[in-house]
């Protein structure tokens, strides 16, 4: 079963936040864990804080590690350089506030962010009922936030632990998910077809720049119709720049509005039209498909490995057991977007 999740103690973190902050006291006066989470624990804190770099009330989020992770996912001190990038970058992510890495404080690494305005729900935005009205805004200022971000490129101090592609950004992950799909139990015919085809149909790569690599609807904050915060940088990395807008367009991050490839919230023209407005670049439409086919082939992989982690016993859990029987949706994705493609 897995570990159950318990609350930060309150008095430790109290007082290392009064010293990191340099205050003479911190006083938490609420807190509460966050819903979602299956890869990483977030609590939001109200607190209040007597001087320091932070004095008065404060409303952040504490993030630290959830009962269960996957290898792919970065420490909490590697995540927190990476948001002071995208930050510093002028991206819409929280403001980072500290990092502690000493585990005696609350059992675990973990660090502060400010909280967020709105909802990262993503069923909730994809089903709201203005969705028609602020989708197409939201889209192009999304656009514009992702191509900010990629004009962050290596390297980049603080981000060494981040590998540089060496070669094809693209062949680096297909040998990366053919391994990944090599120790899995079960054969899966339509996943090898699909490296097979990703392989053989690489295209021209662009210059490698800082991904968020999980750029999606339900990861990014919406109040009242407006973007107020890119979240979880866990998986960020270098790679080409398509792979995040391919990641973004899809079908299995569309939320059921399969009509709109922007992340179920508008069509893709707003998106790409601001995303080439921040960047200069000209987005080859042509080549998005591939990228497509490579975001539907990891998430298969990943809801595999999920669910293998359950049937194996390592640790049961519902949401894990649903994710391991997923990947027949992503794959008849991948059938379809190949049609098209070829």
């Amino acid at each position: 079963m897995a570990p159950v999740q318990q609350a930060p103690d309150r008095q430790a973190l109290e007082r290392w936040l009064a010293d990191a902050l340099g205050a003479r006291s911190v006083t938490v006066t609420a807190r509460s864990k966050l819903s979602g989470g299956a890869i990483q624990e977030n609590w939001s804190l109200d607190a209040e804080c007597d001087g320091g770099s932070h004095p008065g009330a404060q409303q952040w989020v504490l993030r630290t590690d959830a009962p269960s992770s996957i290898s792919t996912s970065h420490g909490r001190a590697q995540e927190f350089a990476i948001l002071e990038v995208a930050y510093q970058a002028g991206v819409s992510a929280p403001q980072p506030v500290v990092l502690c890495t000493d585990e005696r404080v609350i059992g675990r690494p973990f660090y502060l962010m400010a909280r967020g305005r709105g909802t990262a729900h993503a069923r909730r935005i994809t089903r709201d009922s203005a969705l028609a009205d602020f989708g197409p805004a939201l889209a192009a200022r999304l656009g514009e936030e992702l191509a900010r971000l990629h004009q962050v490129r290596p390297p980049v101090t603080g981000l060494d632990f981040l590998p540089v592609p060496q070669g094809h950004p693209a062949q680096v992950r297909i040998d990366r998910y053919r391994a990944d799909l090599d120790v899995l139990p079960d054969p899966h015919p339509v996943l090898e077809f699909a490296l097979n085809w990703l392989e053989a149909h690489k295209p021209v790569p662009n210059p490698v720049v800082l991904c968020h690599t999980d750029f999606r609807t339900g990861n990014y904050m919406v109040d009242d119709g407006a973007l107020s915060a890119i979240l979880d940088w866990e998986f960020a990395s270098f790679s080409d720049p398509d792979e995040d807008i391919g990641w973004f367009m899809a079908r299995c991050w569309r939320f059921g509005n399969d009509h709109l490839e922007a992340g179920g919230i508008a069509r893709i023209e707003p998106f790409l039209e601001g995303y080439e407005r921040i960047s200069g670049r000209r987005v080859d439409r042509g080549v998005l498909p591939y990228w497509q086919v490579m975001a539907e082939l990891r998430w298969a992989i990943i809801a595999l490995q999920q669910g293998e982690r359950c049937n194996s016993g390592t640790e049961i859990t519902q949401e894990l057991a649903l994710s391991g029987i997923m990947s027949p949706e992503m794959e008849l994705n991948i059938l379809n977007l190949i049609e098209v493609a070829t």
